[in-house]
Order: structure tokens, then C-alpha cells, then sequence
């Protein structure tokens, strides 16, 4: 009898210890969702700068961008940037990880971000602990930013957001694992520069991934003098052909890998795919910063 009562005391022991295991794996497990959805909940940080503006920059530039900085304008209307955000743009970080086999993580700086929806869904993403959103235009970090974000449902606590100047950041030497912009270049000054910048905050083998700069496709090369006009937020626009770009990089010394971008879906993917380059040109411009290699004398 004190046999029988003796495993029975430990058969409710041992199921006392199992249902406080299962209780405390639950707890663990909403506590991991609440904690997910306040992070979430949290604001970016955004952090003041004065006289970040480089030589190849003035107040000008930056005023007028202010003055028409709605990222909606590019769209042509609220409803069409809403749509972009939420079903367009997305789909290139799952193109970038699954066809260019870029693996984001670890510290990311978005240069030019403007309303920032890079930055955004980048935060999203497990391996991604800090992103550093930067714009010339603090207006559009202070305001336009946040909408996005929240429209996103980005991490926010991983955000944090500054004015810059991408052609001299500010920011420490061999510091971010990416680089990231999205139809910037095309509005540098000076490309070349912007590149070395890029490549000198860069950690060795960290990656530069450049998406949505327009090129000039072969079949309107006969007008090459218009490639130069204003744009959203009243910037400059000039448009490239690929042997520029790629110029540029080679003068930056930073070995540029281009990928074609083909965002489409069913018949439309192969027509796309046909004529990419020809009547229209997207790409995607990959560079790893090459670790330094010290030679040994013999």
C-alpha cells in the first residue's frame, strides 16, 4: 500500500512537473509575441545632426526637396504609392535573398532612404539587429518616415533615423554589413564619390545592394539629351546607361556584380524577361567590399 502510494505521489509529481513545463512553455510563448508586438509598437529613434551637409551638397538642394517631399508624388497619388507599398515594393527583398542570394543581417545603413520603406522591411527580418535609416531631408525622416513604417509594420525599435549626406555619411570606418539605397545614385553630385563612401563605411565582405536606378535601355539611346530632368521632390534626375554605371564602380574600385530584376508574374515574366535591357532596363547593382589582403616578403 505505501508501495502504491509512494508512484503515485510521483506520478503526480512528475505530472505537476510536466503541466508546470508546458505552462511555462506557453508563457514563454506569449510572452515572445508580446514583447514582438511591443518592439514593434515602439518608435524609431530619430537623431538630430547639424552641418551634415558635404561640399557637394548645399541648403538649396534640401530646401527645395522639402519643399515637395511627399514620396507619394513619384506614384502620381496617395492610392497608387499605398499599393506600391504594400504589394509592389515588397516583393524585392524576397527577389534579392532568392535570386541574387543576399542573406541581410547584422547592421544596415539605407542612404537616400526618403520614405524609408527599405529601411522598413528590412527591420522585418530575423538576422536584421539595427538598421540606420539616413536622407539629406530631415522633413522627410521626421514625417513621411514613421507613416510608412507604420503602414508596414515595420520593427521600429530597429530603426533609427538621422539626416545625412551620402557623399561624406559621418559614420565610422568598416561599421555596416549592407549598404542599401533604392533609386538613389542617379541623384548623386558625384557617383563616384557616393561609392567610395559607401565602400569605406563597409565592413570587409559587407555588401552594397543598389535597387530601382534607372537606366537607359538600348532603344532610346537617339535621345540622350533628355536624360537629364527634375524629379520627385524637385531633385535631379539623370539617367545612365549600364557601361556609366559600371564606369563608375570600376573608378570607385569596387567590383560591381548586376543582377536583372523581373518582378513579374506568369506570361508577363518572360515577356519582361525578353526585353529587359532593350526597351526598358532594371537591375540590381551587388558589390562585396573585398577584405584587405597584406602581402608577406619573403
Amino acid at each position: 500500500m505505501r508501495g502504491q502510494k509512494s508512484n503515485l505521489k510521483s506520478s503526480i509529481g512528475f505530472r505537476g512537473v510536466l503541466c508546470s513545463e508546458r505552462t511555462g512553455l506557453r508563457t514563454r510563448l506569449w510572452l515572445g509575441i508580446f514583447q514582438v508586438c511591443l518592439a514593434n509598437d515602439i518608435e524609431s529613434k530619430y537623431l538630430e545632426r547639424k552641418d551634415y551637409l558635404s561640399r557637394y551638397a548645399h541648403q538649396r538642394m534640401v530646401q527645395k526637396r522639402e519643399a515637395s517631399s511627399d514620396p507619394s508624388q513619384e506614384y502620381g497619388s496617395e492610392k497608387a504609392w499605398s499599393r506600391a507599398l504594400k504589394e509592389d515594393l515588397p516583393r524585392f527583398i524576397p527577389f534579392l535573398q532568392k535570386k541574387c542570394g543576399v542573406e541581410f543581417h547584422g547592421r544596415i545603413l539605407e542612404i537616400g532612404a526618403g520614405g524609408a520603406w527599405l529601411s522598413g522591411e528590412l527591420s522585418k527580418l530575423p538576422r536584421v539587429v539595427e538598421v540606420v535609416t539616413t536622407d539629406f531631408s530631415s522633413k522627410l525622416l521626421k514625417e513621411h518616415a514613421p507613416q510608412v513604417f507604420k503602414l508596414l509594420k515595420a520593427h521600429t525599435s530597429k530603426i533609427t533615423r538621422m539626416p545625412a549626406d551620402f557623399h561624406e555619411m559621418g559614420f565610422r570606418t568598416n561599421y555596416f554589413d549592407f549598404v542599401v539605397s533604392s533609386s538613389v545614385l542617379h541623384h548623386a553630385t558625384n557617383i563616384v564619390q557616393v561609392l567610395r563612401e559607401v565602400k569605406r563605411v563597409l565592413k570587409p565582405g559587407g555588401r552594397y545592394v543598389a535597387i530601382r536606378e534607372p537606366v537607359w535601355p538600348l532603344m532610346k539611346m537617339k535621345s540622350r539629351s533628355k536624360r537629364s530632368k527634375s524629379g520627385p521632390g524637385g531633385l535631379p534626375v539623370n539617367t545612365y546607361t549600364l557601361a556609366h554605371y559600371k564606369e563608375s564602380f570600376k573608378q570607385a574600385a569596387f567590383p560591381l556584380e548586376v543582377k536583372r530584376v523581373n518582378l513579374s508574374r506568369g506570361l508577363k515574366y518572360y515577356v519582361d524577361k525578353m526585353v529587359n535591357g532593350i526597351t526598358h532596363a532594371r537591375f540590381a547593382f551587388i558589390v562585396i567590399k573585398r577584405p584587405v589582403t597584406h602581402k608577406t616578403t619573403a
